[in-house]
This record gives structure tokens, sequence and C-alpha cells, in this order.
């Protein structure tokens, strides 16, 4: 079992940046691949991002690929996810899931045991 509580959500205008943070409970966070996925109002929701159990390897979905990075610190027990060039159709939820199943990382929501509460982004225009 795992907690997990997002951070950093806020208000920035087109252009700028923010990041997210996402701590886990427990003793064994270097277990499990951790997620980033959003929701927008009347959306459902999407992947953004994914980083492997060490942090060696990291995938994103085509729309922030190149703005948002994913990472992680195992002696922390928390991911980040820094975004960059905010857009307004980057407004959401964001969500961290962690998930211990037998792969290295993944973009499906379905492999993803563990979720957290949530943090609303608001880009402005």
């Amino acid at each position: 079992q795992v907690q997990l509580v997002e951070s950093g959500g806020g208000f920035v205008q087109a252009g700028g940046s923010l990041r997210l943070s996402c701590a886990a409970s427990g003793r064994t966070f270097s277990r499990y691949v951790m997620g980033w996925f959003r929701q927008a109002p009347g959306k459902e929701r999407e992947f953004v991002g994914t980083i492997s159990r060490s942090g060696g390897s990291t995938y994103y979905a085509d729309s922030v690929k190149g703005r948002f990075t994913m990472s992680r610190d195992n002696a922390k027990n928390t991911v980040y996810l820094q975004m960059s060039s905010l857009k307004p159709e980057d407004t959401a939820v964001y969500y961290c899931a962690a998930g211990d199943r037998p792969y290295t990382f993944s973009s499906s929501a379905s492999d993803y045991n563990y979720w957290g509460q949530g943090t609303q982004v608001t880009v402005s225009s």
C-alpha cells in the first residue's frame, strides 16, 4: 500500500512554468513505476508522462513532449513534473499514480494501482 500526495499546482500565465511534486508514503517507493495523468473539465483522464523505477527512463505524451520533464528522488520518496512553456490547454487536475506490475513504465491508467487526490493547474491566456 502506498499513499500519494500531490502539491505545486496553481495559477500561471501562458508561457510560464510550474513544478508539481508527488510525495509517497512507505519505504518501498523505488519498487513503483510512477506516472502523471491529467483531467480537464468534461474530458477523459489522459496520460502525461511516466518514469521507470530507477528514474533512468521516461516517456511522455506527444502533447507535452519537449515541455514537461519527469524526475524522481527515491531517497525522498518523491516524483516531480517540471512543466514549462505552459499553454491554456494544459489546464487540468493533475494526478500522480504508482504501479507495481512488471513493466518498465506505462502510459495506461489501468496499469497503476494507486492514485493521488490531484492538484489543479490553471493556465491563463
